[in-house]
Parts: structure tokens; C-alpha cells; sequence
């Protein structure tokens, strides 16, 4: 069997997304009014706030002890 068949029988998608709840937060780039930002985003996908600069964004996620991940 499959690491992830078994997976998604023991957990739920529920238990999936929090997981990583308090652990990471996703950066990826945004378009805000047309302007290229990067939004930082919890693991459950809730949008936290958006900023101009990618460097910003992942220092903004460490002072709060979070992992930053990118995703494209």
C-alpha cells in the first residue's frame, strides 16, 4: 500500500491542514490591484496579510516563529 493511501486513511483533510497550523506559513506571490506583492498565508490556506517584497514577507513569518515556505 501506498504512504499515501494510508495516510489519507488515518487522517482526515481536516487533520491534514492543521498540521503544519502552527508550524509554517506559504508566501506566494499575489496581484493586488496590479501590483505584484506576496501574500503570506497560514497552512489552512487563510490569507494573513500581504506585503511588497518577498524578503519581507519571509521575515515577517520568522518573527513570529513560523517556518516561511514559498509556493509558486
Amino acid at each position: 500500500m501506498m504512504i499515501k493511501q494510508v495516510i489519507s486513511e488515518l487522517m482526515t483533510d481536516q487533520d491534514m491542514t492543521a498540521l503544519g497550523l502552527e508550524v509554517v506559513a506559504y508566501v506566494k506571490p499575489v496581484d493586488v490591484e496590479g501590483d505584484a506583492c506576496f501574500g503570506i498565508f497560514a497552512a489552512d490556506g487563510t490569507e494573513i496579510t500581504v506585503v511588497g517584497d518577498r524578503d519581507v514577507a519571509f521575515a515577517a513569518v520568522r518573527q513570529q516563529d513560523l517556518e516561511p515556505l514559498s509556493v509558486h
